[in-house]
């Protein structure tokens, strides 16, 4: 099952009549890792007029947002909007606001959240996720360069390598291609290599 966020946490700026936004967006994979990322924004910018927030996680499937002070409906929801328009998930946006001493009336912060947490969105880069399987192979010395390499070509990524009396190497790939890996292994070794699931995660797909 494949499934769209963010790539990386990225730090936006947008001033509308003298108000400062500031929108900050974070991959994260729990609730708590989003209350984790909220609070220490909020430290960040104690001083902020408003740390408004909204986020999205995939399992268990949950969402939820803050007005933090702004009128009801103008700041988080709109936030969320963003997220959920984007059809993301797994995903977290804080929007700091410095009041700039001019109102700017309900429409208007409905346009200054959504599009500040637009930005963030934009700069943090969108990002489709797919299920990998994790494997494991021991290999010759002989042997190793050659494995390795075939991993790469199948479009797989190792995470670890081990050198003791044999090479073991961790690696993990997206399901849909685990099938070729496995047929082209067993032509290189002619059926003596074989690669052993161990585990699955999620990775981006390429």
């Amino acid at each position: 099952m494949e499934y769209l966020t963010v790539g990386k946490y990225a730090e936006t700026e947008y001033i509308v009549n003298k108000s400062r936004f500031i929108g900050c967006c974070k991959p994260v994979s729990t609730a708590e890792e989003a209350v984790g990322f909220i609070n220490s924004v909020r430290a960040k910018h104690r001083e902020a007029t408003h740390n408004v927030y909204a986020y999205a996680v995939r399992y268990p499937e949950y969402s939820r947002y803050s007005d933090d002070g702004e009128p009801q409906g103008t700041a988080g929801q709109p936030t969320l909007d963003v997220i959920k328009k984007s059809g993301l998930t797994d995903v977290c946006i804080v929007v700091t606001r410095y009041f700039g001493g001019i109102l700017l009336g309900a429409g208007g912060l409905v346009r200054a959240y959504s599009h500040s947490a637009g930005l963030a969105v934009e700069a943090a880069g969108i990002v489709k996720m797919g299920l990998c399987e994790v494997f494991e192979a021991e290999s010759d010395y002989s042997r190793y360069e050659r494995l390795e390499k075939l991993i790469v070509s199948c479009g797989g990524t190792v995470e670890s390598t081990d050198f003791s009396a044999h090479v073991r190497i961790v690696f993990r790939i997206h399901a849909d291609k685990s099938e070729i890996m496995h047929k082209r292994l067993a032509d290189m070794s002619y059926g003596e290599l074989i690669a052993v699931k161990v585990g699955e995660k999620y990775d981006i797909c390429v």
